[in-house]
């Protein structure tokens, strides 16, 4: 599965750390960006694919799980460091589960929203996964 956790680039300081993403931090140009919060630990969010779409996930606060699924293979991810970030290529099934108390998800997105990018029922990503 082509995931990969990057570190972001952090100015440490005595009075807080200071966390960026600019330049070539990642490998696509940021188009979008958003975040969750105030997710009951019970929930889920995510649960869909896209088809040209690149994200990076961040945890800014606490922690929660990303199930990831490329169609062949399926892997869980915990982030909990403001200073690590998921990067998440096309064509992998993404689930944002155990979200602990007081935990913000950011997502730093390729494009901006488009419905017709996403995959939201799961045997149809698993037929397009396999072709």
């Amino acid at each position: 599965m082509d995931i990969k956790i990057i570190d972001i680039p952090k100015i440490t300081d005595p009075r807080g750390n200071l966390a960026v993403i600019e330049g070539d931090t990642i490998p696509f140009k940021m188009e979008r960006v958003y975040y969750l919060y105030d997710v009951p630990s019970t929930s889920q969010r995510g649960g869909h694919a896209h088809k040209e779409l690149r994200q990076l996930i961040i945890a800014l606060s606490g922690s929660f799980d990303v199930v990831l699924d490329d169609g062949k293979e399926q892997k869980t991810i915990t982030l909990n460091k403001p200073d690590k970030g998921l990067l998440i290529p096309i064509m992998v099934w993404r689930e944002l589960e155990n979200f602990s108390s007081g935990s913000v998800c950011m997502v730093v997105a390729s494009m901006e929203f488009s419905e017709d990018d996403y995959i939201r029922d799961y045997n149809e990503f698993k037929d397009l996964a396999s072709s």
